[in-house]
């Protein structure tokens, strides 16, 4: 009995201290995670940055010892004389002009678009009547090129401006509708139906269940029709235009001016990477309520 009272009497001591291992590995863990992304990101920067110094070193060495390896590199103009030109139209009026011409015509005809190919794509997709009307005229008319619309544009249109501000409108009209409609006809029955049995109608059902549903498709058929309204907007401009950076780089070709042509390209593209940028910005907001892969941006 006395070795008993002596065991339970006798404080306990541990020969280890308790392990804090897991619950300080978490903590690090979460403080380091952060620094983890940031690096990640910034090493994804780098890698970017890098293979665009490469191609641009590439084309200097091409361009500059007038390489002529079936591709004939002596007719290019080299790194530095592309930013000569680029400077001094970065000192005119006349680039900004075009400019602004450019990115009025597209955020009209793509804005258009948004609104018109958002809601007959859910016209089409939720009211069968209206498919059976819509669909065989959108259908035959959606594999024509909207740049081989530029003529019946300069028919329909007094103006120039309308005709390709119609002609980006058509361009991007079909890539929205199409996503919307397919998103539309892929949500699940089972959320319209839980809504209808909670007693909401159809205005209900379309704004908390069809609005909210299809907007991934909804976000990825307008980046795809803005890069596809750009193509067609600078190739109007090329055609028919007075002003504008399709206009200006065709007028630089004309006249043999090639650093221009080039300075026009690259304007064109960083145009396109921006506007492509915001809409790809702003639907990764709306949707923030999705589950999204680690590293994925949002």
């Amino acid at each position: 009995m006395s070795a008993e009272t002596d065991l339970k009497t006798q404080p306990v001591t541990p020969s280890e201290p308790l392990s804090t291992g897991p619950v300080s590995a978490g903590v690090s863990g979460g403080a380091a995670a952060p620094r983890e992304r940031r690096g990640r990101r910034g090493a994804a920067w780098a890698v970017r940055a890098a293979s665009l110094l490469a191609a641009a070193a590439l084309w200097q060495v091409l361009t500059a010892n007038d390489v002529r390896l079936w591709l004939r590199f002596d007719r290019l103009p080299t790194l530095v004389e592309i930013g000569r030109q680029a400077a001094r139209q970065l000192t005119t009026q006349l680039y900004y002009l075009d400019l602004l011409q450019s990115l009025v015509r597209i955020l009209t005809g793509f804005g258009l678009a948004a609104v018109a190919g958002v809601a007959v794509g859910i016209v089409v997709a939720r009211s069968r009547r209206s498919g059976y009307v819509l669909l065989p005229l959108l259908e035959a008319v959606r594999p024509i090129p909207a740049i081989a619309l530029v003529p019946v544009a300069i028919l329909l249109f007094p103006a120039d401006e309308q005709g390709i501000v119609f002609i980006t409108f058509a361009a991007a009209f079909f890539p929205i509708m199409v996503s919307t409609r397919h998103a539309a006809r892929a949500l699940p029955t089972l959320w319209e139906d839980a809504v209808r049995t909670l007693g909401g109608g159809r205005r209900h059902v379309l704004w908390h269940v069809v609005l909210p549903g299809i907007l991934p498709g909804v976000f990825g058929g307008l980046s795809v029709g803005m890069g596809v309204a750009w193509i067609c907007v600078i190739s109007a401009e090329m055609i028919s235009g007075e002003f504008g950076v399709g206009y200006r780089t065709w007028s630089s070709y004309t006249i043999v001016d090639y650093p221009a042509v080039i300075v026009g390209m690259i304007t064109i593209g960083l145009l396109g990477w921006l506007t492509s940028a915001g809409v790809e910005l702003v639907g990764r907001r709306v949707t923030r309520w999705l589950p999204r892969a680690e590293g994925s941006g949002a």
